[in-house]
């Protein structure tokens, strides 16, 4: 007789693992990040996350805040995208986006000579200005936000964790430090490592805090 395990069992196993493994490793999280690092652990089975994940000030506290308003989210992935709660996010009444392949975006990336993640950034603004943005994989992506923060841009929150070897590392440095200097909240994966799993495990660690669903078992294992 085979025995039946609830998915809900093993998030909870997993995190209790994670858990132990972190305090065998002498890893003690801030309580304010730790809803989110453990998420991205389980997501990735990637312990340096404990390490490379930068907050600004209150940066948790505000996108969960956000997104329990109703704040929309910004991809620049439909990875990122499809990744997201659906039920979660439909708790809080928001909504995502990704304008990646837009006809007007890329006719406006292929027109300026630059990639779509620059204009799709560009195009999001004016749609959704007060939104979640998360970037999973563009680089150009993150450089843009940065320009348009430095013009006036103030979104509820950025999630900066692109994977990758070109501009990846210091798009992201340059991204944290203009959040912090213009009092834009972010969260960054610092370094190389990142990916589209990683933006939409954050966003989840945030939706399942604003839409009261952290408890595995809350969510009836209907989402991801």
């Amino acid at each position: 007789m085979s025995v039946v395990i609830k998915p809900s069992e093993i998030e909870q196993n997993s995190m209790r693992i994670i858990a132990e493994e972190l305090a065998e490793r002498g890893i003690s999280l801030p309580p304010e990040h730790e809803t989110v690092v453990k998420r991205v652990i389980h997501t990735t089975a990637d312990f340096d996350y404990a390490a490379n994940l930068a907050f600004t000030a209150d940066a948790v506290q505000k996108g969960v805040a956000a997104l329990a308003s109703g704040c929309g989210i910004v991809s620049d992935t439909n990875m990122v995208k499809a990744g997201i709660s659906k039920p979660a996010l439909g708790k809080v009444g928001g909504t995502v986006h990704c304008y990646m392949a837009d006809p007007n975006v890329a006719a406006a990336a292929k027109e300026a000579g630059t990639t779509r993640a620059v204009m799709a950034m560009g195009y999001a603004r004016t749609l959704h200005p007060n939104a979640v943005y998360a970037v999973g994989n563009a680089p150009t992506a993150l450089l843009k936000l940065s320009e348009l923060i430095r013009d006036g841009f103030r979104p509820a929150l950025i999630i900066g964790v692109p994977v990758g070897f070109v501009n990846v590392v210091e798009s992201k440095e340059e991204l944290l430090a203009t959040c912090e200097e213009y009092g834009v909240p972010a969260i960054v994966a610092l370094g190389r490592k990142g990916g589209s799993n990683v933006a939409a495990a954050i966003c989840n660690a945030l939706l399942y805090a604003a839409a009261d669903l952290q408890d595995p078992e809350d969510r009836n294992w209907k989402t991801n």
